[in-house]
């Protein structure tokens, strides 16, 4: 009489292949360890609220208690990196004087060197007002960045030069980039949603300054300037740094003449040139609200 398979006792090698079958299975993972099922889609509202509290924690943790928060373009090069491109590119020219892509090439490495004076605007920027503010108790207006390259990279440089914190909210994208090397250990964030690292950037933000960039710097900015606008966020000052860009690229008198917004929204921001105009207009609204303003060394 043959004995039912079931009811049969295991060996001690069926009992050990048994369990390790067991305990190697996704199931039998703790479920905040279980990677493939934190990625399900019902799980998104955790995974929102995730990167909201890792942020907020270790921001608590490090006594951060205002920002200042840079966005700008990650095409921009230091001046150092500019120079190079552009003697690099004068030469290819001089041996193929007629080739119209080195011509091209040539062109736009002289332009990339007239923008770097941008990135080095935005380390003065940031330098300045890191020395200012910080101390080792609790930190004021440390600068805070989309964390990449360009303008991004400045802002965290000039923190970095002056012995102070800054902080990277970098967001995985298509095409990777790896944050700059002057983000504080321990500051560099990595986001999956926008709005969470959108959230973040204005969670303690005493003020907003823009250098020129692209399509993300643009939807960053009137994303501010439209929750200011509508009561959304506290008044703060913001600052765009450039005044021949921002003229040439956004009419807000024009704006305001058509009735799309009114004339007191061309007053939310100030245009800029250096770092020392950014910083005093900063200083001067602050103290005009003193009751809500970070103190001050």
């Amino acid at each position: 009489m043959k004995t039912d398979a079931r009811n049969s006792e295991l060996t001690p090698q069926q009992r050990r292949r048994m369990l390790d079958k067991i305990k190697s299975a996704s199931a039998y993972l703790r479920a905040y360890e279980d990677v493939a099922f934190m990625g399900k889609k019902d799980l998104r509202p955790i995974r929102l609220q995730l990167e909201y509290l890792k942020t907020e924690t270790v921001l608590r943790e490090h006594k951060i208690r205002s920002t200042i928060v840079v966005f700008g373009s990650a095409r921009v090069l230091s001046p150092e990196e500019a120079r190079a491109q552009l003697a690099a590119a004068a030469t290819e020219l001089e041996t193929n004087p007629r080739t119209d892509a080195l011509r091209r090439r040539h062109r736009h490495a002289q332009v990339r060197l007239e923008q770097s004076k941008y990135y080095e605007e935005a380390r003065r920027f940031a330098y300045i007002i890191s020395k200012a503010q910080q101390n080792d108790k609790e930190l004021e207006f440390v600068m805070v960045t989309g964390g990449g390259p360009g303008i991004m990279e400045a802002a965290n440089r000039g923190a970095w030069e002056a012995g102070s914190k800054s902080i990277g909210l970098n967001i995985t994208l298509p095409h990777e980039q790896d944050p700059n090397p002057y983000i504080t250990p321990g500051l560099c964030f990595q986001f999956h949603y926008f709005s969470l690292r959108k959230m973040h950037f204005l969670m303690r933000s005493k003020a907003l300054v823009t250098f020129p960039g692209g399509f993300g710097t643009l939807d960053e900015l009137f994303e501010t300037l439209t929750l200011v606008q509508t009561g959304k966020k506290r008044p703060l000052p913001i600052v765009l740094f450039g005044k021949e860009y921002w003229s040439r690229l956004i009419d807000f008198d024009f704006m305001a003449e058509q009735g799309m917004i009114n004339w007191d929204d061309t007053k939310l921001f100030k245009i800029v040139e250096k770092a020392e105009e950014g910083w005093d207009h900063i200083r001067s609204f602050w103290q005009k609200h003193r009751s809500v303003a970070p103190s001050e060394e």
